[in-house]
């Protein structure tokens, strides 16, 4: 009996100590992705202002809709840019990852179109809805972000 035991034990081990792994490795990629969010909205924004900028204009002079693309444009390319080159990621992977961000940014235009929310509750309704989006991809293809790369 005991030696049955042994194995079983060293098994359920073995078995927690790759779950938190594969926990660990979801989390640095969730993490991953919302730093080459950030970055790409930062860097993205700035490059957008300093063109506009010659003429006038300015991205704060944007109507809520435009406004609410460059950030799903300037949030999403560089994420699946990370996804598919720094995580050699499925295209299929990329494709649901990309959805999850630009379906709330459609809803949220659709939202103010509707005249449900005002023009400066888009963005807010966006980023508030983009986040949780996106963890629920990971979290429905979970196998793929918590595996190696």
């Amino acid at each position: 009996m005991q030696t049955r035991s042994i194995p079983m034990n060293a098994t359920h081990a073995h078995s927690e100590s790759a779950s938190r792994g594969s926990w660990r490795r979801f989390a640095r990629h969730f993490g991953e992705m919302m730093l080459a969010m950030v970055l790409g909205m930062a860097i993205g924004g700035l490059a957008l202002e300093l063109v506009l900028a010659p003429f006038g204009a300015s991205l704060a002079d944007a109507s809520a809709p435009v406004a609410a693309g460059v950030m799903a444009f300037n949030m999403t390319v560089p994420m699946v840019a990370w996804m598919h080159y720094g995580h050699r990621m499925e295209v299929r992977r990329s494709v649901e990852m990309a959805a999850s961000m630009i379906v709330p940014s459609i809803a949220a235009v659709a939202l103010f179109w509707l005249s449900v929310i005002e023009s400066e509750g888009v963005l807010l309704v966006q980023h508030a809805v983009m986040v949780p989006a996106m963890f629920a991809v990971m979290l429905w293809k979970r196998e793929a972000y918590s595996g190696h790369h």
